[in-house]
C-alpha cells in the first residue's frame, strides 16, 4: 500500500521489536535512498504499531495481508489502525494518531 506496510515476522524473546523496527527502517531508508526511489532522503515516520497472534491464526494474517489492496476499498488505514488498536484493548489518544493522514 502506498500509505503504509505490514510485516509478518516471527521473533525470538530476547528480541526487543522496538529494536527490530528501528533495524528495518534505517536499513530500507538506506536502500530505498541510495536506489532513488525518491527524490531527496527518505525517511519513515515515528512510531510503528505492532500487534501478536497465535501460531494457529498465521494463515489468516497472511490472507489478510495479501488481500490488502482489496481490503482498504472499504476501510482506509488510520480506520483499520483504529480497529486493531481497539479489537487488542490498547489505549490511545486520537491526537497523536496521523493527524497528516485523511
Amino acid at each position: 500500500m502506498p500509505d503504509h506496510v505490514h510485516l509478518l515476522v516471527g521473533l525470538k524473546p530476547s528480541i526487543a521489536i522496538s529494536d527490530l523496527v528501528r533495524d528495518i527502517k534505517a536499513g530500507s531508508s538506506k536502500f530505498i535512498t541510495d536506489n532513488h526511489w525518491v527524490k531527496g532522503k527518505f525517511n519513515w515516520q515515528e512510531g510503528f504499531g505492532a500487534f501478536s497472534y497465535s501460531r494457529s491464526q498465521i494463515d489468516a494474517v497472511i490472507k489478510y495481508i495479501l488481500n490488502q489492496e482489496e481490503h482498504h476499498k472499504k476501510k482506509t488505514f488510520r480506520e483499520e489502525y483504529i480497529y486493531f488498536l481497539k479489537k487488542f484493548e490498547i489505549e490511545y489518544d486520537e491526537k497523536y494518531l496521523f493527524d497528516w493522514i485523511e
